[in-house]
């Protein structure tokens, strides 16, 4: 899998998993999940659960975790995250040496899902149901059911039912062939290339009983002991001997994020587990280390204001300007309506906009004439304005010390459309900026090597000589990395769009990853437009044109983009190959809830395939996004190769949550099972989704609170 950025109905009904977790993410961010109902740990495939085994719990909203398991020729990494209170979703990515006749190492890639659809009360268990393996090979095929009661503050026991893998150990007959025949009997699914579902063999064949018990000795220290109903018929034999059912394990907590966990498994072997765990609502140093915002100044009043003279415009832009760089912001515009005061603002240091918005508030109220009323505050992002913030000056100092000043605040402000650049401040424009920094390249998961990277130093340019046009540039120096090792060549029928990645990677000198000019601007009301042009990545260069409706208030927004482009030299310079293509696309935006967002685009890819992407994404307020995505085009499981379609994770973290430091930088990885050649879009910078959202009333709502720090 290389770093690069970016459902199908199954042939049976899905079982009743698929509506209940529509509904647990429909109530993302109003259902908290009660104390009672938080798992203790995960099992070492990821999941919430014992050793081995499932449970019926689950982990704290929103918590992002990776696991490293190993024993006896297996290991397994694994990434969770708990997408809703009830609702989890693990990728996995397993090492297991020595399978079948020939003795091979088997790297496998696999999706795993655990949903909570009953909580514990005083007589009665909570309860899960789980698929394990659903997109992959199938070697961990298997699906559950699982009950688990407390029943001491610090004693815990589980009961379960388990199918395919999970039945495969002192197995019985399928208690729902009762309901079908055709719950009798577990079919090897044909998985091809894999990378498919099918459901028609989840909770078929022979079924099996499992569970365990789980004692906290102290708050770090826990005991668990469990009945494991996985027989390992892939791995039994092969240098590994499973000689009992029982599995015993022991955890400790070394800090509230970090557990060990040694295990003692199937009578024969000794494991070994490291489980990290992050939430994105908990930032490392908690409301930031940012400086404290100037105070709200009253304004003179009676006669002691009226004797005060009124700088001219390019004396009060000065001012203002001066007081607005000491809070990291830039004045780009100024005009005076009456006792209206209109400033135009370029956020360069808070990744959350009404931080920004409110930092500029409060340097209004201290720099502003004592005639003006009204400060109407415009938001923009390269040049081009994008909401207009108008507030009452003696609203902003009446609510200074309120109780619920945010709210109250929020309710008298009005937020509309920008569409227009306000007059130009002198000294305003060109803008230059540039910054030397390291960076990191990685490639995750590979099919015969998990973990690849690039280090090196990146020379970051960037001019805007007038408002919206931004020429900017990069340049790679690679100090030390493994990326251009990758043993596989690419046995792809479609065009090599994406497939031969590592050799972009080969050079050991200076590379331009990117080198663009770009405009950006308002073609009518609640649109915006962007065209871009030059090496737009690595592998592409040519030109980029997109539109976007987006009203401010609107759960929707849509998009379309079309890009002309041909493929670069594996040296990223200036050269360029053959290759040439045209690609489309239409895109649909909505927020379901104020956390979990959705995108639906179609159009011709990179390859020259048609097709649909899919994604969903769970924002927060703090710029954390972790989302799901898949790919389906007319190119064929075949033609596609392994893994079947495209399909990855999607991970962005904003710097300033790890430092504590106001920062727009973002860090973004996509973790992809398999880089392919179907479904491979263009990697365009600067693309207008996140830009203006981050910067309207529906953002603006969520995070008002950051107004006044």
């Amino acid at each position: 899998m290389t770093k690069t950025t970016r459902v199908i109905s199954p042939s049976l009904p899905l079982p009743a998993l698929v509506a209940a977790t529509i509904t647990g993410l429909a109530t993302v961010g109003t259902a908290v999940a009660q104390p009672q109902q938080l798992s203790w740990g995960y099992n070492s495939y990821g999941v919430p659960g014992l050793i081995d085994m499932p449970q019926a719990f689950s982990r704290e909203d929103a918590e992002f975790a990776t696991q490293v398991f190993h024993f006896k020729n297996q290991t397994r990494i694994n990434t969770t995250f708990q997408i809703a209170p009830r609702f989890s979703a693990t990728f996995r990515y397993s090492i297991i040496g020595k399978i079948g006749s020939n003795q091979r190492t088997l790297y496998d890639r696999s999706f795993s899902l655990h949903y909570r659809f009953l909580d514990e009360t005083r007589y009665r268990p909570a309860m899960a149901v789980g698929l394990n393996d659903i997109v992959g090979t199938g070697i961990y095929s298997g699906e559950y059911v699982v009950a688990t009661k407390t029943v001491t503050p610090r004693l815990r026991a589980t009961a379960g039912i388990g199918w395919g893998r999970l039945g495969s150990f002192g197995s019985f007959s399928n208690p729902l062939g009762a309901l079908s025949s055709h719950f009798k009997t577990r079919q090897a699914p044909n998985i091809g290339k894999g990378g498919t579902f099918h459901p028609g063999s989840w909770f078929t064949g022979p079924a099996a009983a499992f569970g365990g018990i789980e004692w906290r000795a102290t708050d770090k220290l826990r005991f668990i002991a469990e009945y494991s109903s996985d027989a390992y018929r892939r791995e039994d034999g092969l240098d590994f001997n499973r000689r009992s059912p029982f599995n015993l394990a022991l955890a400790y907590q070394l800090n509230p994020g970090t557990t060990v966990t040694g295990s003692y498994m199937y009578g024969s072997e000794f494991g070994l587990q490291f489980t990290h765990t992050l939430n994105p609502r908990r930032p490392n140093f908690g409301p930031g280390r940012d400086t404290a915002p100037p105070a709200i100044e009253p304004r003179p009043t009676g006669a002691e204001g009226a004797l005060v003279v009124a700088p001219d415009d390019a004396q009060l832009a000065g001012t203002i300007s001066s007081a607005l760089a000491a809070q990291g912001l830039a004045l780009d515009g100024l005009a005076r309506h009456g006792k209206t005061l209109q400033i135009e603002i370029r956020n360069e240091r808070y990744s959350i906009s009404s931080q920004a918005l409110g930092r500029a508030a409060r340097v209004l109220s201290r720099t502003a004439p004592a005639q003006i009323d009204t400060f109407a505050i415009t938001l923009a992002r390269d040049g081009m304005p994008i909401t207009t913030a108008t507030l009452s000056r003696d609203d902003l100092e009446s609510l200074a010390f309120h109780p619920v000043a945010p709210d109250l605040l929020r309710a008298r402000t009005q937020i509309v459309d920008a569409r227009h650049n306000l007059p130009r401040v002198a000294g305003s424009y060109p803008v230059t900026s540039w910054r030397l920094s390291p960076y990191l390249t990685p490639s995750l998961f590979d099919p015969v090597n998990p973990l690849r990277a690039d280090l090196g130093v990146a020379l970051h340019g960037k001019i805007e000589p007038v408002p919206g046009l931004v020429f900017s540039g990069l340049l790679h120096k690679k100090i030390v990395g493994n990326l251009d090792k990758a043993t596989r060549t690419s046995n792809s029928t479609l065009p090599h769009v994406r497939s031969d990645a590592n050799l972009y990677y080969k050079t050991n000198g200076v590379t331009v990853p990117q080198l663009t000019a770009a405009y950006y601007f308002r073609p009518g009301r609640n649109l915006f437009g962007r065209v871009t042009a030059g090496y737009l990545e690595p592998m592409f260069g040519g030109v980029s044109a997109e539109v976007l409706w987006k009203p401010q208030n609107s759960r929707l927004a849509l998009g379309a983009e079309v890009n002309r482009v041909r493929q670069r030299g594996y040296d990223q310079l200036l050269d360029f190959r053959n290759y040439k293509v045209t690609t489309a696309h239409l895109s649909a935006y909505y927020d379901f809830t104020r956390e979990i967002h959705g995108r639906l685009s179609v159009g011709r890819y990179l390859a020259g395939d048609y097709g649909a992407t899919l994604e969903l994404d769970r924002r927060f307020d703090n710029g954390w996004r972790i989302g799901l995505f898949a790919t389906k085009t007319n190119v064929s499981a075949a033609q596609f190769g392994e893994g079947s379609f495209d399909k990855g994770i999607r991970l962005t973290i904003p710097l300033d949550w790890v430092t504590g430091k106001p920062s727009r930088t973002r860090l973004d990885t996509v973790i992809r099972p398999l880089t392919r050649d179907g479904g491979a879009t263009l990697n365009v910078p600067g693309r207008l989704y996140d830009r203006v959202r981050s910067n309207q009333a529906t953002t603006l709502d969520a995070t008002w609170g950051r107004f006044w720090k």
